[in-house]
């Protein structure tokens, strides 16, 4: 009978894989017509559309403004995907490029143009000025006359805003005030009440589309601009489809070599590891289809970090089974007291990382909050499959005759390696490399060439369109028109866009003079035959703008704090919270030095390719201090503490090494494969995955040992 069950589990279960995965694949591709339908890519990947907004009135808007106007239209038109970006064009334009549609006459439609709103009595007094309302979303509420069910507008005001409409509401009980757009009235609510809170709420027997439009229409008329449409345009993918069929190439061969390790390494246990990350990819891909989210680089990062954290979260539980069939368990109560003890290890680590990904996607904005969804995902279905579907498929294994030890391996007793004993020397190489890269950004700095190497997202330059002579594919613009625009400019950070349905190519370099212009508008006249005359520039700020950037400098402040708190109350000891954010932060500085020198290219992979680190070091250290933990609990009188932190260590080091390996070896097959943007991603990925795998081992815990042994000596 127990044979039975497991058959039909075991079936169950790769038959479901099987059409996840069937349905996924056919549904990617152009038509979408499958389970993807709905799995956007950005605009780096798939294309979108491009739209030009110019500033109504005579003088030029002041850079405050401009600023201001640029961060909330990024919050805006993240509605449509966390992925799009918005930057300043020339003095008083603003361009926005959404990624995942192609019809630019609807997304004018829903976003509405950009004017002045305003909030007036019925005599044209004026209460409120649009910049006044903070935000404005539809929301539904029930109604306690008749218990229906009705949408109505949330609002909620800035404080100044809130001053001025609760005196408002005061004098205007019973009276209306209008919503008025660009001097037509939206909306004309009664005043029921006095609203001092700075949140109001606006009803009227609307649908949800009508309460969406009404709250979208609010939104837009907060700008602290008054903008036209200038110009709108479909735009392809800056990576091409080059760039898309290596990353899928690799991540297949990638995944495949994890899973062939896996299987080498663990034997029937990798053949369960193996089903279940199958499971766990034909599970992301639909609930990415089903959360209609948008796939950029840094959500493909996410994805990455989450796969190494599924495999992760398998070595954890299959080294504890081990551990237990060396005492002498049988095979059946190895694996169930094997998953009981792996369980704290695997919760604490995704739950670690769970809560930065969850502070990030609320918090941050843009390319930030797409990682932290994708991430966030991927963490919960990792957990999922790891401690169900490995377990299930476990089980079923075992039930239908391989009982055998030797299909499952026994832990050997490893000497312990005396880590701790050797931590003035690590201590020592992390100062140095920190210190010289630190000390070099600062020598770049100083000779004009920058700190780091700034990419156009973060400092912006010029915006070149060209009219070709004829439709040249993303693969030729690469090979015949990047060489040249490089041997022009000196720039090797160059971007390129086609515009659908021409022959227009736009190009974006360093920011360049006029005599940089004129002579990148010779040459591509001489080695392309284009006319002169027909092709425009315009410098162009950062995609990243400022607020976006201390959007993400507060949200990683934010949940670094609650990682700390977190670590803390689960192990109740402050110790090992400072010790785990300090080994986070000397992985940062690592990284960010080998930035300094390599002069790898910092721009919206940078964020992603720190935050994964981030995310990928806090989970290597949680599973030494899980064990260091459990190890202090059985300590016993001849134990010494160096001897249990050096035990812990050795003990974990198998999972450290396969984790590590087997999440670089991901990465490392995208690098060797990838076209140069995503080697310029995949590059530092794999320097913070080695350096997150030498800190987990050789830094915290000597961290917390040096912590724990001083504050013992001073309590003596």
């Amino acid at each position: 009978m127990k044979k039975n069950k497991a058959v039909i589990s075991l079936l169950l279960t790769v038959i479901l894989t099987g059409i996840l995965l069937f349905t996924a694949a056919v549904g990617w591709g152009e038509q979408k017509t499958g389970a993807a339908e709905n799995i956007r890519l950005g605009l780096d990947l798939a294309g979108g559309v491009s739209i030009t907004y110019e500033a109504v009135g005579e003088e030029a808007p002041s850079a405050e403004d401009m600023s201001d106007t640029i961060y909330k239209l990024q919050k805006r038109v993240e509605v449509y995907s966390t992925e799009a970006e918005v930057y300043q064009e020339g003095s008083d334009r603003i361009n926005i490029e959404i990624p995942g549609v192609t019809d630019a006459n609807s997304i004018l439609a829903e976003l509405g143009k950009p004017g002045s709103l305003q909030f007036q009595t019925m005599d044209g007094a004026i209460v409120l000025e649009g910049t006044d309302v903070a935000d404005a979303q539809a929301a539904s509420r029930t109604d306690e006359m008749t218990g229906n069910r009705e949408y109505v507008v949330s609002l909620t005001l800035t404080d100044e805003g809130a001053t001025k409409f609760g005196v408002a509401t005061a004098t205007n009980i019973g009276s209306q005030i209008a919503i008025v757009y660009d001097e037509e009235v939206i909306s004309a609510p009664t005043v029921n009440e006095a609203i001092s809170s700075g949140q109001a709420q606006i009803s009227g027997n609307f649908t949800f589309e009508e309460a969406d439009q009404l709250a979208s229409t609010i939104r837009i008329g907060t700008l602290s601009l008054e903008l036209q449409e200038l110009r709108s345009n479909v735009v392809g993918a800056k990576l091409g489809e080059e760039a898309i069929a290596t990353s899928l190439k690799a991540g297949v061969i990638g995944f495949i070599l994890v899973i062939l390790f896996m299987i080498a390494a663990y034997r029937i246990m990798g053949l369960a590891a193996g089903i279940a990350l199958t499971s766990y990819v034909g599970l992301v891909l639909g609930l990415l289809n089903g959360f209609d989210m948008t796939l950029t680089l840094p959500g493909i990062a996410g994805i990455i970090l989450s796969i190494g954290m599924a495999v992760d979260a398998n070595v954890i539980i299959f080294a504890r089974i081990r551990e237990e069939l060396a005492t002498g368990k049988t095979v059946r109560s190895s694996m169930k007291i094997g998953f009981q003890k792996a369980l704290s290890a695997i919760v604490d680590g995704n739950i670690t990382t769970l809560i930065a990904a969850l502070v990030l996607s609320l918090k941050g904005s843009g390319s930030v909050k797409g990682f932290a969804q994708t991430l966030a995902l991927g963490i919960v279905v990792s957990m999922f499959t790891a401690l169900v579907v490995t377990r299930l498929v476990l089980n079923a294994l075992y039930a239908l005759g391989m009982q055998d030890v030797k299909l499952y391996g026994v832990a050997k007793e490893r000497r312990v390696i005396d880590f701790l004993g050797k931590k003035k020397i690590c201590f020592l190489v992390s100062f140095v490399v920190i210190v010289g890269g630190l000390a070099l950004m600062g020598v770049h700095a100083g000779s004009g060439k920058g700190a780091l190497e700034y990419s156009l997202e973060f400092q912006g330059g010029t915006s070149t369109t060209v009219e070709f002579n004829e439709d040249m594919s993303i693969e030729e613009i690469d090979a015949q028109v990047v060489p040249v625009v490089s041997e022009v400019t000196g720039d090797n950070d160059i971007q390129t866009q086609k515009v659908a349905g021409t022959n227009q190519v736009i190009i974006k370099t360093k920011e360049l003079d006029l005599a940089g212009r004129e002579a990148l508008n010779a040459k591509l006249a001489e080695n392309f035959a284009v006319d002169e005359a027909t092709i425009t520039a315009e410098n162009i700020s950062g995609a990243i703008s400022k607020e976006v950037k201390n959007d993400a400098i507060i949200a990683v402040i934010i949940a670094t704090i609650c990682m700390l708190i977190y670590i803390w109350i689960r192990f109740k000891d402050v110790r090992f919270a400072t010790s785990a954010v300090a080994a986070l932060i000397h992985d940062v500085l690592v990284v960010l030095a080998f930035y300094a020198v390599a002069r790898v290219s910092v721009g919206n992979t940078f964020i992603a390719c720190m935050l994964t680190i981030v995310g990928y070091s806090i989970n290597a250290t949680i599973v030494i201090f899980d064990r260091i933990r459990e190890n202090l609990a059985d300590m016993k009188k001849k134990d010494t503490l160096e001897g249990v932190v050096n035990a812990s260590i050795t003990q974990t080091l198998t999972r450290s090494i396969y984790t590590s390996l087997t999440t670089f070896v991901m990465v490392a097959v995208l690098y060797v494969l990838g076209v140069a943007s995503i080697k310029e991603f995949a590059l530092p990925l794999m320097v913070g995955i080695v350096c997150g795998a030498y800190s987990s081992v050789c830094i915290t815990g000597a961290l917390w040992y040096l912590m724990k042994t001083r504050i013992v000596k001073k309590e003596a």
